[in-house]
């Protein structure tokens, strides 16, 4: 009935009626929906949840038991701009998984079990501004061009990982970055570190828990903040010569003795070659006179 006592015309009740119904069956089970936004937060999920808006932009599947992305599953949600998929069992080979949502401006993958960046994790995510990947100690290596193509990059953290070792380049090349999480990893500060930890201490991104940013190994420097240990590196590796440094400089000596020496042997050839030409003229003359 409407407030008046009258009855409510048919085709609103009818109106009405479908769009509840289209918004149940819009939000997947044990889901919550609001405007363009699907949250799946803590509910046990152990796959993709199904029966999600085609439409949505933002989704949040924090703390399930999800362990792998389809890829098709992804593509459906093309307009998909924010991604937290954070404390869910995600690892091993997540290459092309985002080849679908390109439009995506916020990732967060922190709290599971990656292993590896590799150049086709995330590649096609041109419009990356902010990706989070912390906090997963299995992942050992992020290749040297993982984050080629993402330019926008501002903010990306790899903070509480197994990493002992991050290529300068990896992160130099991307003009946008401001913020980048070091804090808690392993890093080994050998003198193929050198260049990274230099890098740290002229650009101007910011890092944040400085102090927490530490050398794991070698025994020597561990517990080290980066600062400290530049200065040891530098001497360390640019004023002394290591076992391989030896190697090299008494093979290069042994390679010049020996072209001196065939060098010298080679001239000395020619000259009594010469000189038995010569004697051979002179001869000749005198048979002549």
């Amino acid at each position: 009935m409407s407030p008046l006592g009258r009855p409510r015309p048919l085709s609103l009740m009818f109106l009405l009626g479908m769009g509840m119904a289209s918004e149940r069956i819009n939000c997947p089970s044990r889901c919550s929906c609001q405007y363009l936004e699907v949250n799946c937060t803590g509910q046990q999920f152990q796959e993709f949840p199904a029966d999600i808006p085609l439409d949505t932009r933002q989704l949040i599947l924090v703390a399930n038991n999800v362990s792998y992305l389809l890829a098709v599953e992804l593509s459906f949600l093309a307009d998909l701009v924010y991604l937290d998929c954070s404390k869910n069992l995600l690892g091993d080979d997540l290459d092309f998984t985002f080849i679908g949502v390109a439009k995506l401006v916020y990732l967060d993958l922190s709290f599971n079990n990656l292993t590896q960046v590799t150049f086709s994790t995330f590649s096609h995510l041109l419009s990356l501004v902010v990706l989070k990947i912390s906090d997963n100690p299995n992942l050992v290596a992020i290749e040297k061009d993982a984050f080629a193509n993402n330019t926008w990059l501002r903010h990306l953290d790899v903070s509480r990982t197994g990493l002992t070792f991050l290529d300068t380049s990896t992160v130099r090349d991307l003009p946008n970055l401001r913020f980048l999480g070091l804090s808690d990893n392993l890093w080994h500060c050998n003198c193929s570190f050198l260049d990274f930890i230099t890098w740290m201490t002229e650009s101007n991104i910011h890092f944040p828990d400085a102090d927490n940013i530490t050398c794991y190994t070698p025994e020597g420097l561990r517990a080290l903040r980066m600062q400290a240990v530049e200065a040891q590196l530098h001497f360390t590796c640019l004023t002394q010569l290591h076992k391989t440094d030896y190697i090299f400089l008494c093979l290069i000596g042994f390679c010049i003795f020996l072209a001196g020496t065939i060098t010298a042997w080679l001239a000395g050839i020619c000259a009594v070659i010469y000189k038995i030409h010569a004697s051979k003229g002179e001869e000749e003359e005198e048979e002549e006179e």
